[in-house]
């Protein structure tokens, strides 16, 4: 990894809680980032948080760790091709979604109403709590305690953090500045694009699968329809499910080859030949062509007509925001209720942030247990 503008493992600035056991393996600081987080318990549970279809619904939609796994390599695969930093791209792309509570966006947009008064909630700053407050696995601090490098790349992947910081970033940042108002590096552009890579083609296959859209349909897409063209053309009687695979393979391998030639040019026409320039540079340099970018966007609108505002999935995401907002309210009542574990946290945090942590920790079908039992 000759790359300048490659994050070094030997440089890294460290970890907030000194450990001296890192020179005990060959695994480097980023190596062990990325193994912490695959052993949480925050990591486990997103096998059963949804990702766009409620969990329950089937065995075979995504949920969030599938989507999470399949961000990784997605990362992974643009990192070597850019000769970055493969292990800091996968370690921000596994940790993106270790904030959502359950039920994906619906399950946020409720607990950000139950908490509108006491600092709010997004999953984005739910995750840096997570990996450096909720989980515990060292006697002598919170969290997992990441290297800067790591915590920078996930805080900052949706890009720079200027004003209305949200409360725990804020109070974090105190800590362990992570410069929030310079952009990330490079590994950590290419786990958000690496998202939007995913969703935009995997939630197409999943609705296929829902029967909420087909081939017919997407062939109103002009990006889709010169896929499944291509694909016709060699294999004249594929299986429409084959032709589906084979489909959203190239569509992947075509977003991929756009970002890294689209990419490479950003760099050289900026001539950004550090990592200093990276952060100081006035935006992303890790982005999509201006066509792939509308090709993008006429999918997404596709996705948000057809399946997102689907009358299916409107009812289930209705009740999902109930079941979070009852649980809370619940809670607020019931604080006594909660594990004995969390009662104790009371002596550190606000009751509200207390439920909120609880709640927002649950799996899907954990929180629609609790829910029956409380109200059913």
């Amino acid at each position: 990894m000759n790359n300048p503008l490659a994050v070094s493992p030997n440089l890294s600035k460290g970890r907030l809680f000194e450990e001296n056991h890192e020179i005990t393996t060959k695994r480097t600081p980023f190596e062990r980032d990325r193994d912490r987080i695959i052993h949480s318990s925050s990591f486990r549970k997103l096998k059963h948080k949804t990702q766009v279809f409620i969990e329950s619904d089937s065995d075979y939609y995504r949920t969030r760790l599938t989507h999470s796994l399949e961000v990784a390599q997605i990362s992974r695969s643009l990192c070597r091709a850019m000769h970055l930093n493969e292990d800091l791209g996968e370690v921000v792309a596994l940790a993106h979604d270790l904030g959502h509570p359950p039920f994906g966006h619906n399950g946020e947009k409720s607990l950000n109403e139950c908490m509108n008064d006491f600092g709010g909630f997004n999953h984005n700053d739910q995750t840096l709590r997570v990996i450096t407050k909720i989980e515990k696995r060292h006697p002598n601090f919170d969290g997992l305690n990441l290297t800067w490098e790591s915590l920078e790349g996930i805080v900052k992947h949706n890009g720079t953090i200027i004003k209305d910081t949200p409360f725990h970033i804020k109070n974090y940042n105190n800590s362990f500045d992570l410069e929030l108002n310079l952009n990330p590096h490079l590994e950590s552009q290419i786990a958000a694009i690496a998202d939007d890579i995913a969703y935009n083609n995997h939630d197409v296959e999943d609705a296929i699968r829902a029967k909420l859209i087909d081939i017919k349909s997407l062939k109103e897409i002009d990006y889709f329809n010169n896929l499944i063209k291509k694909v016709n053309k060699k294999f004249p009687n594929i299986d429409e499910n084959l032709l589906t695979y084979q489909m959203l393979r190239l569509s992947i391998s075509e977003m991929i080859n756009d970002i890294i030639s689209n990419s490479l040019i950003n760099i050289d026409k900026n001539q950004i030949n550090t990592i200093n320039d990276v952060k100081n540079h006035e935006g992303f340099l890790i982005n999509m062509s201006h066509k792939m970018k509308n090709e993008c966007s006429d999918i997404r609108s596709f996705l948000f007509d057809n399946v997102y505002n689907h009358k299916r999935l409107l009812k289930k995401r209705q009740d999902s925001e109930k079941i979070i907002f009852k649980l809370f309210k619940f809670f607020e009542k019931n604080f006594n209720q909660l594990p004995e574990d969390w009662l104790l946290k009371i002596k550190f945090e606000d009751k509200n942030r207390i439920i909120c942590d609880y709640i927002s920790g649950m799996t899907d079908r954990y929180a629609s247990k609790l829910y029956k039992k409380i109200y059913e």
